[in-house]
């Protein structure tokens, strides 16, 4: 089943150094070819470079290298920020069904638990019913 990517223009102007050529296959990949003894689904492989898709692990591994702040496991994992993305896009106003879309959840209440809305979010929200708040 293929389904439609939407990247905004500054992740679309890295994607050409990601891809180094490429055409089709894994977007994240190896660094190098895996070993005679690994088997690996065609669909996981570049054909053009035999370089497999980047596991979970690794790209775990690689993101807290780069950014761990007081040493290893103490950066972002991936997971936290695919859904930081949701709460930066629900305190810029998008609604339950659109934050639903972006991250394929299929119930609100599995979306609804990613959700954190900072205290800075909070208080411009509670400011708008501060009384001469021209905008009621």
């Amino acid at each position: 089943m293929l389904e439609t990517v939407y990247w905004d223009a500054g992740t679309a102007r890295l994607l050409p150094r990601l891809l180094k050529g490429r055409i089709r296959g894994p977007v994240f990949v190896t660094h190098r070819r895996p070993g005679p003894g690994k088997v690996v689904s065609p669909r996981d492989l570049c054909r053009g470079t035999g370089l497999a898709r980047l596991s979970y692990g690794q790209a775990r591994a690689l993101l807290d290298e780069h950014i761990a702040v007081r040493g290893p496991g103490t950066g972002w994992d991936l997971h936290e920020y695919r859904h930081s993305a949701l709460t930066h896009l629900g305190e810029q106003g998008a609604s339950l069904l659109m934050l639903m879309a972006k991250s394929r959840h299929k119930k609100p209440e599995n979306v609804r638990r990613y959700f954190k809305p900072s205290p800075e979010a909070i208080s411009q929200l509670t400011s708008l019913l501060a009384p001469g708040d021209a905008r009621r």
